[in-house]
């Protein structure tokens, strides 16, 4: 084999008398490109907004033992939390696609953190139930605007763009737990006011920079127009398949962070504090696993990375839910996580992309319904499993993941990905 500059790789192969020469472009492996700075304000928007969605789910066994919950009450909780997400954030993305809405990226994170120094002064179920009703709002405000930023000022690196700001909400779903743990289990759950305090003061930061993020904005749309003269074209079908993935990533994100705690004090017979401490692990490992999901989605294509994850996600989830020893449940973690963070980047460019005259909603079904649809189920579940016991409500998991990963074959790369 010989290299010749810059790209091009000559093979010799030798079958008796004959010479093939074959010409081939040398491959670059995964690279990490430097990003437009701005995104990372957006991250840590994200940050701020999901720590406190994160927050949410390590709290439930504190209200089961506060409030005298069962189980489907508290996951009830969940539903209340993510319902309003759920259909509200699309509505978000579709007005943003037409009138943006700067301003709703701060406000996002101020009604997140509010809400959680609510919770801090109340035991009354109904109180909490509207609090965490008021997060999932926060939350569908800020996530379709912050995307659609991201995906005007992130170049052509938009994998990599979309897997650092993910990581800021994976982050805050890993911090989220640790600080409201430490709060409601070891010192006091008025503890839970610097939520409000933390995010408050980062949103007007945030508020500060945004004439700099709408300029860039604005010039990447002109030279969005430049390069499609003809105009940019939705492809629904596509997208209707890649919801299919996105409904069975949300069920199995929102039941490993709604029911994590809970299998960990019920199956594990853990404390509630380790059950919190397992959660910030999930999501800990989810952070790194997302931003390296968008940099190999740029690198071997957004469809390849998906249909891996779910092959994934069916042993994982099986393992996991059959485990009784703790530790071996800890290592689990890890391959949990590749099953519910490393579709997450690309499915979000991919919907982007099938819908590219309407980022902002694609950005409210592929960012925000991701993560809240499956509170729909979380009920359900937690009926179950006051019926049957949490492991075997949670069979769902590996199941999901076996249709998931069957409705991965039939959704297409982009054209103009390849």
């Amino acid at each position: 084999m010989y290299q010749f500059e810059p790209y091009l790789t000559v093979h010799k192969q030798d079958f008796r008398h004959c010479v093939i020469i074959q010409a081939i472009y040398l491959e670059e492996g995964p690279t990490m490109h430097k990003i437009n700075p701005l995104i990372y304000l957006l991250a840590f928007g994200h940050f701020i907004t999901d720590w406190a969605q994160g927050a949410i789910p390590a709290l439930l066994p504190y209200f089961i033992s506060t409030c005298n919950l069962n189980y489907r009450d508290a996951a009830s909780l969940i539903f209340a939390n993510l319902f309003l997400a759920s259909v509200t954030q699309p509505l978000f993305g579709y007005f943003s696609d037409r009138v943006s809405k700067p301003w709703f990226v701060p406000l996002g994170p101020v009604l997140c953190g509010l809400s959680l120094s609510v919770i801090a002064f109340s035991t009354n179920y109904w109180v909490i139930f509207f609090a965490v009703m008021v997060c999932g709002l926060g939350s569908s405000v800020f996530h379709p605007e912050a995307a659609l930023m991201v995906n005007k000022i992130s170049g052509k690196f938009k994998g990599q763009a979309l897997g650092s700001f993910s990581v800021g909400g994976n982050a805050g779903f890993a911090v989220g737990p640790l600080l409201a743990g430490l709060c409601a289990y070891k010192y006091s759950i008025r503890g839970l006011v610097i939520f409000g305090l933390i995010n408050i003061v980062a949103a007007f930061f945030m508020y500060y920079h945004m004439p700099s993020i709408l300029a860039q904005a604005e010039t990447a749309d002109k030279e969005d127009k430049e390069a499609s003269p003809g105009g940019l074209q939705n492809d629904w079908v596509s997208f209707g398949k890649l919801f299919i993935l996105i409904v069975a990533r949300s069920v199995a994100f929102t039941l490993c962070n709604s029911f994590i705690p809970i299998y960990w004090v019920a199956v594990l017979h853990t404390s509630a504090a380790t059950g919190s401490f397992a959660l910030t692990i999930l999501f800990t490992l989810g952070a790194f696993i997302t931003y390296f999901g968008g940099v190999l989605s740029d690198r071997f294509g957004n469809v390849k990375i998906i249909k891996i994850t779910y092959l994934i996600m069916i042993p994982a989830m099986f393992a996991l839910n059959h485990t009784t020893t703790e530790w071996l449940a800890m290592l689990l973690l890890f391959p949990v996580g590749i099953a519910v963070f490393l579709s997450y980047s690309p499915s979000v460019y991919l919907g982007q992309t099938y819908l590219a005259k309407n980022i902002g909603f694609a950005s409210g079904i592929t960012l925000g319904v991701s993560t809240t649809i499956g509170g729909l189920v979380a009920p359900f579940v937690g009926h179950l499993a006051d019926l049957y016991g949490v492991a075997s409500a949670l069979n769902i998991l590996w199941i999901m993941g076996i249709v998931a990963f069957a409705f991965s074959f039939f959704i297409p790369e982009p054209k103009n990905l390849l």
